[in-house]
């Protein structure tokens, strides 16, 4: 069923394009909303309840903004709401999660190095974790810590590196820093979900039944705002990681995932302040410049690669063992080896290339079997592999790919083809 591996790959390119734009949109958004309400100006003509005021202008015409703190004294006619962009950028992440590292987890997700698990024992933790991180993250924001915000970041920051410790116990280097950016996002969701939209409507259903809102539920919105907001930026770099072994495969990948964290603040810190018109902060671009030489730094540590002896003792899944058995692997096996594993090694040894692209390794037979469907789509039915050709793979050599791919495939059921 090699048909079912392209649409299922296609499928993954679709949920992760959906994914990219509603998180442009919700990011989009965001970042407006913060800078136009640190910018706000207060002003003698403003209505009765009106906190500031801004003028902006764009796309060839003048906007006139205002901003009630609590409220307006009625209900307008007209109301946008901000809501479906968060929404659907984590149901599209949470599609994309599970086609990646739930179908793929024995490929992506668990490492067996790490932990003795069952792929299930995987997804359920995958799963589980993500709840169990915004439930913690409630509490303490419900707490009176939520009256000391600097005391919450502080305690948010030192939840999200444990966090970050204890996936990386268990999962791929690749899987811990995903996860660890599905946790943050999971965590920021829910704020729009569970806490803002909420309080929110019930501010609404006091205008329109003539009371006056308490300003408290515009207080509690406005600091799961503003964790969002710091938030934003380390997500986006850990969703991007998996491009990146110097990212994800580092012995300390984790602790390189806390210095994004610091870096997420140090950012936002400026750009806030400067909206704010408070002042200018430069030196967080030195702060920001010494952690990133730090993650530098980290990244060149020794790996947490298994060995080729422990790769090719590792007993082969009942799929792999029809892909190494399949019509054409002993000329598959040469190829990729002679084409590919000069990059795609624990020890590289192609110029420029320090790390195997991806975290993929391609020596041995348990490594190949394993990324059989990659190797088909990237070096058999297209050209992606290897970049430029450089290694001068011929046509026949992707035509003995591709015929290797099909044979094994059509022995294999169809939920199983798309691993």
């Amino acid at each position: 069923m090699h048909e079912f591996a392209i649409m299922w790959d296609w499928m993954a390119f679709a949920v992760r394009w959906l994914h990219v734009i509603t998180a442009i949109a919700w990011i989009g958004s965001s970042f407006y909303f913060i800078a136009l309400d640190l910018g706000l100006k207060k002003a003698p003509h403003l209505p009765v309840g009106a906190h500031g005021e801004e003028w902006q202008v764009h796309g060839g015409g003048f906007y006139h903004i205002q901003k009630y703190l609590v409220a307006p004294a009625n209900m307008p006619e007209h109301l946008t709401w901000f809501k479906w962009e968060s929404y659907a950028t984590w149901l599209s992440g949470a599609a994309l999660l599970m086609i990646v590292y739930w179908v793929g987890g024995e490929l992506y997700l668990i490492d067996a190095a790490k932990a003795d698990i069952s792929l299930m024992q995987g997804i359920l933790i995958s799963a589980a974790s993500l709840t169990v991180g915004w439930i913690v993250y409630d509490f303490l924001c419900k707490s009176r810590l939520g009256e000391k915000p600097t005391v919450l970041m502080i305690l948010l920051f030192a939840l999200l590196v444990a966090m970050g410790w204890g996936y990386d116990q268990i999962f791929t280097g690749r899987a811990t820093l995903l996860h660890l950016g599905a946790f943050t996002a999971t965590i920021m969701t829910a704020n729009v979900f569970v806490i803002i939209m909420p309080n929110q409507r019930i501010v609404v259903k006091d205008l329109q039944e003539g009371r006056t809102p308490d300003a408290k539920y515009g207080k509690i919105a406005k600091l799961r705002s503003t964790h969002n907001n710091y938030l934003t930026l380390p997500v986006v770099f850990l969703m991007l990681s998996n491009h990146y072994p110097l990212a994800f495969a580092s012995e300390y990948n984790w602790i390189i995932a806390s210095l994004v964290f610091l870096m997420g603040v140090t950012i936002r810190h400026y750009f806030n302040t400067i909206h704010a018109g408070t002042g200018k902060p430069n030196w967080t671009w030195l702060v920001t410049a010494l952690l990133f030489l730090a993650i530098i730094w980290l990244s060149t540590a020794p790996l947490k690669y298994t060995s080729v002896e422990d790769a090719e003792a590792r007993s082969l899944t009942k799929t792999e063992q029809i892909f190494a058995s399949a019509s054409g692997f002993e000329e598959v096996q040469n190829i990729v080896l002679g084409r590919c594993s000069m990059c795609h090694a624990r020890e590289t040894f192609y110029d420029g290339i320090r790390m195997a692209p991806k975290g993929v390794h391609l020596e041995t037979t348990s490594d190949i079997v394993a990324h059989a469907r990659d190797i088909y789509l990237q070096a058999g039915v297209t050209r992606a592999m290897p970049p430029a050709n450089v290694t001068y793979i011929e046509p026949a050599e992707r035509e003995a790919i591709v015929n290797w791919y099909r044979n094994a495939a059509s022995n294999i059921p169809l939920f199983i083809a798309a691993n």
